[in-house]
């Protein structure tokens, strides 16, 4: 699993005009990417991480400080552009598989105590963010 992980002043996702997800204040708006070798345990390892990991002010983790999380899906952190002008998705786990590990992960956080907004899997989805920082960090497990 691979997260694009951003410290936020406030987040939102929107579908279709209608705001699906939102946080404010301090938190992380976290990007999932799901590659085919990818299994529950691997989210629970990654919904960990992103609890714990200090990367808000005062390298403070979520947990420290109660901070919301915005995740959202996203297929294209496994594209790859290496070659010609299109990228190709074949790294990417298709949605039947990747759905349910995003869930995963988002369920793990909730049992961790995070409080956690989500965009909606497949959709076209508009993302709006105050990056603080600005400070994003790429994570794989």
């Amino acid at each position: 699993m691979r997260a694009v992980v951003q410290r936020v002043d406030g987040a939102s996702v929107v579908v279709a005009g209608e705001t699906v997800g939102e946080i404010t204040g301090e938190g992380l708006c976290v990007l999932v990417g799901v590659t085919h070798d990818d299994t529950r345990e691997k989210a629970a390892q990654l919904a960990r991480k992103l609890w714990s990991v200090r990367v808000l002010d005062g390298e403070k983790s979520c947990s420290d400080v109660n901070a919301p999380l915005l995740v959202i899906s996203q297929f294209t952190l496994y594209g790859d552009a290496r070659k010609g002008r299109r990228p190709t998705w074949n790294a990417a786990a298709p949605g039947p598989v990747a759905e349910p590990l995003v869930d995963e992960v988002v369920a793990q956080l909730r049992a961790l105590g995070a409080h956690v907004e989500t965009g909606r899997f497949g959709a076209d989805m508009r993302v709006s963010l105050t990056n603080h920082g600005p400070f994003t960090v790429l994570l794989d497990v």
